[in-house]
Parts: C-alpha cells; structure tokens; sequence
C-alpha cells in the first residue's frame, strides 16, 4: 500500500481522518458511491471540503494511486468529484488509480484551490 507522504491525516482539530495508518489484512475496503444528503451536519460537510482541497492541492488534475487514503471519506466523494481512472476499475484495490473531475470540484467545493483550506 502506497503511502502518500505530506498528506494531512486527519481535518485539523477534528477526528476524522483522512488517512489509515496500515493496510486491512482481508483487503481494501471497496470504494462506494454514498448519498450526500442535504441534511447532514456541518461537521460532515467541513470534513468532506477538507478533504476535497487536500486532494486538489496534493494531486491537482493528475491520477493518482487510492494506498492509504481513507475508503470511508473517499466514498463520500467517489463516483462524483472523485472518479476511477482506469477501465477496468477495482474497488477493492489500494492500487487503483483516481482522479478528480476538476470541473465538478469547482461546483461543489469552490474553495477546494485556495491557498489554505477555508471553510
């Protein structure tokens, strides 16, 4: 599993995480498509934008290998800002290559190509 040196773990002053420290002995956890609903809490939000420019401002528009990425925080965002970028795709694979959809990135989190992460 590839470990992405510089990366943040984790939203600063929060517990979610953005990255696992080890790989799962059973695999990787596949990648989902989950349902952002209007209503969840602000806390959820905050951490999916901040997760968002880390990945903007870490990879930019190149593919980039899933390895210790978070399975669960990138689900909130795959299949819509975060899509694969090879055919064919595995899920369950640290090795799978991602890219971002640049232009729905700027729809969505606007603020994910500041210089710092704002809210």
């Amino acid at each position: 599993m590839l470990k992405h040196k510089g990366f943040p773990s984790r939203l600063p002053g929060t517990d979610f995480q953005f990255t696992i420290r080890r790989d799962n002995k059973d695999g990787a956890t596949p990648l989902t498509k989950r349902e952002r609903y209007a209503d969840r809490r602000p806390m959820d939000r905050r951490a999916d934008a901040g997760f968002m420019w880390a990945l903007v401002q870490h990879f930019g528009e190149e593919p980039f290998e899933r390895g210790n990425l978070d399975a669960g925080r990138l689900s909130w965002l795959f299949g819509r800002e975060v899509v694969p970028a090879e055919d064919p795709f595995d899920p369950a694979s640290y090795e799978a290559l991602l890219r971002i959809d640049i232009r729905r990135v700027q729809g969505t989190f606007p603020n994910a190509f500041a210089e710092e992460f704002i809210e």
